[in-house]
């Protein structure tokens, strides 16, 4: 089973940017994708990329995030800009191909 190693999160101000980097162990199979779960609430999908580069998002982070992939590099990517208090959660990278999830990163958005 693939291994996934999140990195790139960390603390921004509102209105900043964080770009979020997911390291795949084997080669990116299928389509991939970005979750985050915020304390006390359930895990929510916030973007998803097929195996062709089609991409969609979760309303709340539509024309501010953008997911991106490169299969040579094993990496798929989120870059997270004019960030809202209301983003801070922990962020999960996942492939539906192996049913992978990576460890998990804090990304918290100070007001």
């Amino acid at each position: 089973q693939t291994q996934l190693v999140e990195s790139g999160g960390g603390l921004a101000q509102a209105g900043g940017s964080l770009k979020l980097s997911c390291v795949a162990s084997e080669t990116l199979s299928g389509t991939m994708e970005w979750y985050r779960q915020a304390p006390g609430k359930q895990r929510e999908l916030v973007a998803r990329i097929s195996a062709i580069g089609r991409s969609t998002y979760t309303d709340s982070v539509k024309g501010r995030f953008s997911i991106a992939r490169d299969n040579t590099k094993r990496t798929v990517s989120l870059q997270m800009d004019s960030l809202k208090p209301e983003d801070t959660a922990v962020y999960y990278c996942y492939n539906q191909y192996q049913d992978s999830w990576g460890q998990g990163i804090q990304v918290t958005v100070s007001s």
